[in-house]
């Protein structure tokens, strides 16, 4: 996936963030969401090594090696950021303070189970936050590619990797589309610029239902 297209479901689910809200922002796709959200929202990001009031990329040339979110890149703070260890951090996650949090994954199936720590066989540095994140936040979106590389689905009847979560994700949105999770059942709700409804219901492993759709274009 390409740099652009990232951006672009960064962008879209950037919109998902309303005023005041305390939000989680996962490694991979997730991180970019920082940079799109308006500082009128007057939004707290939260990140699982220490930081309340994260801030987007810093420009080139203007980063400080003493500031980074969870996956280690460089990032900027907002005024009157505050700074503390993991478990404080954590205890704000078991505690419920997220209003929302935005993971990438592996996996997703259409009942919103999430796989997105490991793939058996491959080694990994742990299971990180997810577990935590995506159980008590009160809203969970995922961002990934709808396919493999190999073109195969993820979004799937049933995950076939080690599951995060049951039933955890609320929303779903891939470079194809924009999906939400329902009482069990997966609902397409938009198509992203380029593609089809049969695009989408062709890529898609798990069951769709399809009502009112709505088609985004690039000027959005």
């Amino acid at each position: 996936m390409g740099a652009e297209t990232r951006r672009l479901i960064a962008e879209r689910a950037a919109r998902e963030v309303t005023y005041g809200m305390m939000v989680n922002l996962g490694i991979g796709i997730p991180t970019l969401v920082a940079d799109y959200i308006s500082p009128s929202l007057d939004v707290v990001l939260h990140t699982e090594n220490g930081i309340l009031g994260m801030g987007g990329s810093p420009e080139p040339g203007h980063e400080d090696g003493n500031l980074s979110n969870a996956g280690g890149y460089p990032v900027t703070i907002q005024p009157g950021a505050s700074f503390f260890d993991s478990a404080e951090a954590f205890g704000m996650v078991r505690r419920g303070y997220l209003d929302l949090t935005i993971l990438g994954a592996l996996e997703v199936s259409g009942k919103g189970d999430i796989a997105n720590w490991i793939v058996p066989g491959k080694r990994v540095p742990g299971m990180g936050g997810a577990i935590d994140l995506a159980q008590k936040a009160k809203k969970v979106i995922v961002l990934m590619s709808h396919t493999t590389k190999e073109g195969h689905p993820k979004i799937v009847q049933e995950c076939s990797l080690p599951l995060t979560v049951k039933e955890g994700a609320h929303m779903i949105m891939t470079e194809r589309a924009v999906m939400k999770v329902d009482r069990g059942e997966l609902f397409l709700l938009e198509v992203m610029p380029g593609y089809s409804i049969e695009d989408v219901l062709n890529t898609t492993e798990a069951k769709v239902n399809v009502g009112h759709v709505r088609r985004q274009t690039i000027e959005e």
